[in-house]
């Protein structure tokens, strides 16, 4: 079997590479070790930057989103009993944010590709990379019991960060960088209409609280944790009680509750490793970065390694600019950087820390919130960020 791009990995990064690649007449064949149901299991991020929505149009996936998704032009935050709201589009020179979940955007993605007829391959087991310095690098994989290998001229890991594709460079090759929270998000969907028709980010002494949406009747809630907490010993009625103790009153008497469609705890961490490259192998978005969820950036970090990837490779084939595909590690670590440094910002901003922050630190952590929600500049700052900062030009 022979490909141009293989692509490790079927979420919505290795998705949308292989779209946008496949439009571009560039051909690929995409791996996935999971099932498609599995796939669409998913429970994830639900805010799309401008960057990549407009990333998601150009891929020509983005008719659903653009009716059933909400624009949402502002985002509320809650700090000191102080309710400020950020208006995103006034305040960056009319962006705005996406809300349309992460799985709407893998189902729309996996329709583009069958219908495309574009080769996708999942169950796919023992996937293994090879000669990824080498002339030729290949993969190696089994389905239904037998062997297949697969030629290819580069490899795309879009395998997350418990994938082979980060697994497979060599040690010592990668620099890790790593931030632990010590502490966990909550999060609860139910079929009720949100709370408020844009999100709310909600400093409590209690701890943090985002109100969020995926539609205008289905609603994502998150609680601030302790590392230590169970599912388990977390009731609806548990969760709903601790939400609306930790939102304002006028708030809470808005909130509809309901049965839960899901819950589960994250833990909150921040990684990235450099370089994101090695010889053929590129990596995408989980596969070399995570990011907390405080400042929406997990996806939409990964769609910034796309556009960069694939405008790179098109260059490649089109122009035989076999030069860039050194820039594609600097490239997108400049980026990704800038959204680890707005998801850390925002995680201070907003948790409460309690004994793991010293007498210094809750003193800094308040003197920026109050600069941050009050000075013009303070909030432009963090808008900008929000939207998505603006993609470099590849060239």
């Amino acid at each position: 079997m022979n490909t141009q791009v293989a692509i490790i990995g079927a979420g919505p990064s290795g998705l949308l590479l292989g779209q946008l690649l496949h439009k571009a007449g560039i051909h690929t064949v995409i791996l996935e070790r999971q099932p498609p149901e599995y796939v669409l299991g998913r429970i994830r991020a639900g805010v799309l930057e401008q960057g990549t929505v407009d990333l998601l149009r150009e891929a020509g996936v983005a008719d659903r989103m653009d009716r059933e998704g909400l624009v949402h032009e502002g985002v509320e935050l809650l700090v000191a009993g102080r309710r400020q709201r950020l208006d995103l589009k006034g305040l960056t020179g009319g962006k705005t944010v996406m809300v349309y979940g992460q799985t709407e955007v893998t189902r729309d993605l996996m329709q583009a590709r069958d219908a495309s007829g574009a080769p996708i391959i999942y169950s796919a087991s023992n996937v293994q990379l090879h000669e990824l310095k080498g002339e030729r690098p290949y993969v190696t994989f089994e389905k239904d019991g037998k062997a297949h290998r697969l030629e290819c001229d580069y490899i795309a890991g879009c395998d997350g960060f418990h994938g082979v594709s980060r697994k497979s460079i060599p040690a010592g090759v990668l620099k890790e960088y790593e931030r632990v929270y010590p502490f966990g998000w909550l999060g609860m969907l139910s079929d009720t209409p949100p709370v408020n028709h844009e999100l709310i980010y909600a400093h409590h002494p209690r701890g943090f609280s985002l109100c969020s949406q995926r539609s205008q009747t289905r609603s994502r809630y998150y609680l601030q944790v302790p590392l230590d907490e169970r599912v388990e010993d977390w009731s609806d009625e548990r969760f709903w009680n601790e939400l609306k103790a930790r939102l304002p009153e006028d708030v809470a008497q808005q909130l509809v509750t309901g049965p839960a469609l899901e819950k589960s705890i994250a833990p909150l961490r921040s990684l990235v490793v450099e370089p994101m490259q090695y010889g053929h192998l590129f990596l995408v978005g989980d596969a070399a970065h995570i990011v907390p969820p405080t400042g929406a950036k997990g996806l939409n970090l990964a769609a910034s390694d796309v556009n960069y990837l694939y405008r790179i490779l098109v260059k490649v084939y089109r122009e035989g600019r076999i030069d860039l595909l050194q820039q594609y590690s600097p490239l997108a670590l400049r980026r990704v950087w800038k959204g680890e440094r707005f998801s850390w910002f925002m995680t201070q901003l907003l948790h409460d820390f309690g004994e793991h922050k010293d007498a210094w630190d809750q003193k800094m952590q308040e003197a920026d919130r109050e600069y941050f929600l009050t000075s013009p500049a303070g909030l432009v700052n963090i808008a900008e960020n929000y939207v998505g900062l603006p993609y470099e030009e590849v060239a």
